[in-house]
């Protein structure tokens, strides 16, 4: 009996990993129950007490002195207290040992269901204790099965939860891999301890970089602050304890490995490491890196920030969908507005495009009339000339050769009056006229004298 008692609580505590002083509380409690159940009333106090080595139990009950006994299972009275307790009095309690001959058989068998139970309920007191203590921590787990899109992750002596809005968008997983979850809280529920894990929680960054920082485990490197939107960027505000340390370059490491290694973790995510500064001008102007910054005005009272930038570092500053700006409000604390250079100058840059545009709308305009005008002019024009082509052969039926000849001997006839005329006159001027003629001539006749025919001077002169 003694070996078999004491190697099956050796055997419980070692599988349910509970304390032994735990599981005896627990049977002795189920024998409790037990002993109501079968001999006595539910009302009764009643406590038993497990030797430890041989596992016998002790039942004893307690009940109250009275003068009267009304009810049995409670009171007692005051003649019989005395035989059990010399200095019995009324009002008081005394303890009744009554065990059972038969009492550790039965109550074994009644026992079991409610020694299951408790221990059960142990056992999760423990898992919820153990766990609750490490919120925050960041530990390493088996994906075990895929539920509805939630992640339950085996975390060795419990299972953790991953819900879909603590997984990193666009991160998949299967069973059986492993991977490093952010326990964010544990809460104790009607069917045990619920561990809330996380890949997406800003913590795993910090935790992470713990593991790769040596500087930051001996706390001369500190992380202030921590803005992340999971699988896709991460702003990262550090600071140094210690003169003559870089926390920047203690974070990101040589040729980058310490960073490199965080980011393998949670899916190359990028990770800006910025210069966390006590004056927020500085603190907010190093969270818009790489964007550069032309001036920045504070509202104390509104926790409003506003910062011009060049015009060209505009879109930098703001980030792909406003990515960078709200990640800089995040990480700062304040509320942050982007300006591009000097308002009135955005402002009056703004009317003078929108002015130009206007100019360049009614340009176009009157540029595509004068163009329909001119098109149209020249259509007409073009038809004009086609009618005048057709209504020209019904006016003269002569063709163009007719004409051309018609025309050389108006020519002849003229020349010929005008040597006539020149007789009256001298001789110079007559020879003058006689030597023009062979001119005349040979342009009225360009087919022979281009055809090589030859004439003699004689010929050439009549």
């Amino acid at each position: 009996m003694q070996n078999k008692f004491q190697t099956a609580i050796t055997q419980i505590c070692e599988e349910k990993n509970i304390p032994k002083e735990i599981v005896l509380e627990t049977v002795e409690a189920a024998l409790v129950a037990a002993y109501k159940k079968d001999y006595g009333n539910k009302d009764q106090e009643i406590r038993v007490v497990l030797e430890e080595d041989t596992g016998k139990p002790e039942v004893f009950i307690s009940k109250e002195v009275v003068s009267e006994v009304e009810n049995p299972y409670l009171q007692i009275s005051l003649e019989e207290a005395k035989k059990i307790k010399k200095g019995a009095k009324v009002g008081g309690k005394v303890e009744i040992k009554d065990t059972p001959s038969d009492f550790g058989r039965i109550a074994a068998q009644t026992a079991k269901q409610v020694i299951i139970q408790r221990i059960r309920e142990a056992e999760r007191d423990i898992t919820f204790s153990e766990y609750k203590d490490k919120e925050g921590e960041l530990l390493n787990g088996v994906v075990q099965r895929i539920e509805d899109n939630n992640v339950l992750v085996d975390l060795g002596r419990a299972v953790g939860i991953m819900f879909p809005s603590e997984q990193i968008s666009g991160e998949r997983y299967y069973i059986g891999q492993r991977i490093k979850v952010y326990v964010v809280k544990v809460e104790q529920t009607t069917k045990g301890p619920q561990i809330v894990v996380s890949r997406s929680h800003p913590g795993i960054i910090k935790r992470l970089f713990e593991m790769e920082v040596p500087e930051i485990v001996a706390k001369t490197v500190e992380i202030k602050a921590i803005a992340r939107e999971s699988g896709q960027r991460t702003k990262l505000a550090v600071w140094s304890n210690a003169e003559g340390i870089d926390p920047v370059g203690s974070c990101v490491g040589q040729r980058g490995v310490r960073v490199q290694a965080v980011m393998a973790e949670i899916g190359e995510e990028k990770i800006d490491i910025i210069l966390w500064d006590q004056d927020s001008k500085v603190f907010i102007i190093n969270a818009l890196s790489p964007a550069k910054v032309v001036s920045i005005d504070l509202f104390e009272k509104e926790k409003k920030a506003k910062v011009r930038v060049p015009e060209d570092q505009l879109s930098l500053a703001i980030g792909k969908q406003g990515q960078n700006v709200r990640l800089a409000a995040k990480l700062t604390g304040w509320n942050i507005d982007i300006v591009g250079g000097d308002e009135a100058g955005v402002e009056a840059t703004a009317k003078a495009v929108e002015d130009e545009g206007k100019r360049d709308i009614e340009e176009e305009i009157i540029k595509a009339v004068e163009e329909k005008t001119t098109e149209e002019k020249v259509t007409e024009k073009k038809s004009k000339e086609i009618e005048e082509d057709k209504l020209e052969p019904e006016k003269s039926p002569k063709t163009k050769t007719q004409r051309s000849k018609v025309e050389v001997e108006k020519t002849e006839q003229k020349e010929e009056t005008s040597v006539e005329a020149s007789k009256s006159e001298p001789g110079v001027e007559v020879e003058k006229v006689k030597t023009d003629l062979p001119q005349l001539k040979t342009k009225e006749k360009p087919d022979q004298s281009s055809s090589g025919g030859k004439k003699t001077k004689t010929e050439k002169s009549k």
